[in-house]
């Protein structure tokens, strides 16, 4: 019997750390997030974690949606359409770029 407690212990770990690792990385992909937002996330929803004992998929649902919502409220809007901006210019210089390497066979 412990020996299966242990096993549903370190599958529900394996999955917490599964939706952690999703979340950081969804979050890091939102317009204007820096590393000082992902890790004030990570800590809330790991204090949060710890003080309920809920798994985060209780708590705050898809780590994706999640990221997108934690994103809005913690990064100013102005700086998120800035980052919006310039990922747009990169993304038409890139497309630019692969046109003119296409054309010429590079």
């Amino acid at each position: 019997m412990a020996d299966r407690d242990q096993r549903v212990d370190v599958a529900g770990e394996r999955d917490r750390e599964k939706w952690m690792t999703r979340f950081q990385v969804r979050l890091a992909m939102q317009p204007g997030v820096d590393r000082a937002v992902v890790l004030r996330a990570v800590k809330d929803v790991t204090v949060h974690c710890a003080d309920t004992g809920e798994h985060p998929r209780t708590a705050f649902g898809d780590p994706d949606t999640y990221a997108v919502h934690t994103a809005a409220r913690l990064v100013p809007a102005e700086r998120a359409a800035r980052a919006r901006q310039r990922n747009a210019v990169v993304d038409t210089l890139d497309s630019a770029l692969k046109k003119a390497r296409d054309i010429t066979g590079l």
